[in-house]
């Protein structure tokens, strides 16, 4: 299997929603402590709490509502986001939103927020999600403590020091001679929904084997040609999807019947009648998966919902 291109393939246009951070993540200030302890006292800083996944939506419902210092529990570990050169700097801390705002995840919020708040939100949920499911340390199970402003915790007994984890994951469409693409349903889905095949990169994986054996393992596929489209995190609770473009060599689909109940060739014809007939529905638009399939469909999907 070889990596290649060529000027007709489908592409990904504009950039994707959780993949579009712009503020500096002001590594070189995790350290610092008293640059941090006077981040934090200054007045323009902001802080975004994280609730089980979640953020507090602004009166506009398309962004986050940030709470200055002050209102934030003072015991809450502080997790630093960034800082512009403005010096205004962007913090994290898990707890409770307040009783009167409405709390969103990034499905709903990914496409709507701006570039540089969908890159806080992300890196915020992100960080919240590794420190509540890795407090203790992974040697000698004592409790660790927060070191790097959030970006390292560290065993008081061994000395050792533990880092996010990200987990990557390869998420493919792939197409026939035909150019009819390849969709497949999950057994705990909704009858009509089907979406890219992905699967983990298993430890002294390449990607490219990766993705030949997850399709090999879930529909009984063998590819040939692939070519890279994007990445974009994914916080649920900690994947980094890596998206391929590739080409099959055989048609003929064997599902697992655990990862996959279901799978089908479609062709552009069969989309838009299915999507139609309200037989058909995709991921929702904030996903790579979605991305994938609107770049082989040629734009956005007829009729589907976001």
């Amino acid at each position: 299997m070889s990596i290649s291109g060529r000027a007709d393939e489908p592409h990904l246009r504009g950039s994707l929603a959780l993949s579009r951070g712009r503020i500096d993540r002001a590594a070189e200030r995790r350290d610092d402590d008293t640059w941090l302890a006077a981040a934090w006292r200054a007045p323009q800083t902001l802080v975004l709490v994280v609730d089980d996944g979640s953020v507090a939506v602004g009166a506009d419902g398309a962004s986050v509502r940030w709470m200055p210092p002050a209102d934030v529990d003072e015991s809450a570990d502080r997790l630093l986001l960034g800082a512009d050169v403005d010096g205004r700097a962007w913090f994290a801390v898990a707890g409770a939103h307040p009783p009167d705002a409405r709390a969103a995840g990034l499905r709903e919020l990914g496409p709507l927020l701006p570039d540089d708040e969908a890159g806080l939100v992300v890196h915020a949920i992100a960080l919240v999600n590794w420190h509540a499911a890795h407090p203790c340390c992974a040697r000698c199970g004592t409790r660790t403590t927060i070191a790097a402003a959030g970006h390292v915790r560290q065993c008081p007994d061994d000395g050792s020091m533990h880092f996010p984890r990200t987990d990557p994951a390869i998420i493919v469409l792939i197409t026939d001679e035909q150019d009819r693409c390849l969709l497949g349903r999950h057994p705990a889905w909704p009858a009509d929904r089907f979406s890219t095949l992905a699967g983990f990169v298993e430890p002294g994986e390449s990607l490219e084997q990766a993705l030949a054996r997850e399709v090999r393992e879930e529909v009984g596929i063998e590819i040939a040609t692939t070519r890279y489209a994007g990445s974009q995190p994914w916080p649920f609770p900690s994947s980094l999807m890596l998206g391929f473009f590739a080409t099959a060599t055989t048609t003929d689909i064997q599902v697992d019947g655990a990862e996959i109940s279901e799978a089908r060739w479609w062709s552009r014809d069969d989309v838009v009648e299915q999507v139609g007939s309200g037989k058909l529905a995709f991921p929702g638009s904030a996903s790579i998966a979605r991305r994938l399939i609107e770049a082989w469909f040629g734009g956005p999907l007829p009729g589907a919902p976001g």
